[in-house]
């Protein structure tokens, strides 16, 4: 972007300053003509006024001297000089003419700077336009619309387009274009053809003085009537190594014109600004997307705890139960029931993961428990329908699933149990003794179509406490080996036996929120009940 010099149609002020001054100071008329070779010359100044000689000692009509001169820009000037003083007449032509040359200098140094002044005014107030429309914009695609528009305008293109980088499909994809409507997207980054895609691997501007074919400009279309001025939109973390996450076109100037090296550092000035944008768009989006998911986690956390019973509730029986999910939700789950001629059915679960699809395991689990618990009348009978009914979805998912569940018959004074892997299983006795109801088949989803056994083993109402727990809360108060975990519990259960369930909960899960674990967070789950 320099400017024309256009033909001399009149003289710079600072020229004509100088010869009025030298007519005024020695009464020297001048006469300067423009030299063309093809149209001959022209005049182009003359003295106002023929300067009378005061000067007694020169005779009139005065001696006449003439020099060409030659300014820096422009055409050749053919300087006269009439009434200098008899001898002197050289001298003054030489002195006139290297200081009139200097005026031209001066005057064409002053005009070449306005005009850079008016051009970097121009790129300065179109850099602090864009930064406005990045700022006032919502969506990337008005932002760059509007952006590309500007600069096109600026920049004298014809036509341009914006492309940014979608990381996970590796293609550029067209945000906005002027002038090309024809034109879409995507652009496969790997195309050996594409100037945009070759521009981005590269992450190097380039300026193609030959290549103007629409759309995303093939390396084998010439076009010898427009330029292309392609930019690659760089972004710089505060922390990293710069990164290519788009491209910027422009194609075409007016005929014969070519995009120079200050358009592309305009261009490259305004990429960087587009950069910093499009990161600050896919944080924006980014953080949306995670604070969505997070608001559905939250949602899935509290449907998740409404499905567990609540046991402070639970009439005919003492209880206390509690689980805190190792995420928003988990795999453990404990189960309460109320079942014919009085008896209650106490169940617990601890699914082998974590996470959503230990979730729906718990989900599954709980409602096919509370249809066959009523169907079933024996512990083993429920957990085989539950093998039989899960076994599917265990095996898909790679995963099991350690279960309780026992049938306290108050009236009899006693507890039928089946336990399938589940190893946290204990009554507390009166007398403080620990009896660990053993596991007595594998897991559900890997036992065999012959697994699930029964046991029954005395209760005595009102004195014993049945605790349940799953291993995240061993593993949490575990200080020396896992087994010490479990050993903790059963302390803290046994000497909290005469108070009430509800305190023994309590008390178990202050100490894990106080612990420092040495293995990785997992669900934990504890059930205290007293019949």
């Amino acid at each position: 972007m320099t400017p024309d010099v256009p033909p001399l149609r009149a003289l710079p002020d600072a020229v004509q300053q100088t010869l009025r001054d030298f007519e005024k100071a020695l009464s020297i008329s001048f006469r300067l003509h423009q030299l063309d070779d093809s149209e001959g010359s022209h005049l182009v100044y003359a003295s106002p006024v023929p300067a009378k000689n005061t000067d007694p000692s020169t005779p009139s009509p005065g001696k006449g001297a003439s020099r060409t001169l030659h300014p820096r820009e422009g055409p050749a000037l053919q300087l006269e000089l009439v009434g200098c003083a008899e001898g002197k007449e050289e001298i003054l032509a030489d002195l006139v003419t290297k200081l009139v040359v200097r005026a031209f200098e001066f005057s064409q140094e002053v005009r070449f700077f306005t005009y850079e002044l008016s051009e970097r005014y121009e790129e300065i107030n179109l850099l602090y336009s864009i930064s406005e429309i990045l700022g006032s914009l919502l969506t990337l695609d008005d932002a760059a619309r509007v952006i590309l528009g500007e600069v096109c305008d600026v920049l004298g293109a014809k036509r341009g387009s914006l492309w940014v980088f979608e990381a996970e499909a590796d293609l550029l994809q067209l945000v906005a274009a002027v002038g090309e409507e024809e034109l879409s997207g995507p652009l496969e980054v790997s195309d050996p053809r594409a100037v945009t895609a070759r521009v981005f691997r590269e992450g190097r501007p380039l300026i193609v003085g030959q290549t103007g074919s629409r759309g995303h400009g093939l390396l084998h279309a010439m076009e010898a009537d427009e330029s292309r001025l392609c930019v690659p939109i760089r972004y710089t973390p505060p922390a990293g190594e710069p990164r290519t996450v788009g491209v910027i076109n422009l194609i075409g100037q007016p005929p014969g014109g070519r995009f120079t090296a200050s358009d592309q550092k305009l261009l490259a000035a305004i990429a960087s600004q587009v950069g910093s944008a499009l990161e600050n768009h896919r944080l924006i989006r980014e953080s949306l997307a995670q604070e969505r998911v997070n608001q559905e986690m939250e949602l899935a956390h509290h449907l998740q705890m409404k499905l567990l019973p609540v046991a402070e509730r639970f009439e005919g029986a003492e209880v206390a139960a509690r689980v805190q999910p190792a995420k928003e939700v988990g795999g453990d789950f404990f189960h309460l029931l109320h079942l014919p001629e009085g008896r209650i059915g106490v169940m617990i679960g601890d699914v082998s993961t974590h996470g959503f699809p230990a979730a729906l395991i718990m989900a599954l689990s709980m409602s096919a428990a509370s249809i066959y618990a009523l169907e079933e009348g024996r512990p083993s009978g429920v957990l085989r329908q539950l093998d039989d009914a899960l076994r599917d979805e265990l095996e898909t998912t790679e995963m099991y699933l350690s279960l309780f569940y026992g049938i306290l018959d108050p009236t009899m004074g006693k507890l039928t149990y089946a336990n399938a892997g589940h190893p946290h299983a204990f009554a507390i006795h009166d007398d403080g003794t620990a009896e660990r109801l053993e596991a007595i088949d594998p897991p559900v989803g890997i036992a065999g179509p012959d697994s699930f056994g029964e046991r029954t083993v005395p209760w005595e109402a009102g004195k014993d406490l049945l605790l349940l727990f799953t291993d995240g809360l061993s593993d949490t108060l575990a200080l020396e080996g896992l087994s010490s975990g479990e050993k903790m519990v059963l302390e803290v259960a046994v000497t909290g036996r005469n108070g009430s369930p509800g305190e023994l909960v309590d008390d178990l899960f202050r100490r894990a929120a106080e612990a420092n674990p040495s293995v990785p967070a997992d669900d934990i789950t504890a059930l205290v009940m007293r019949v």
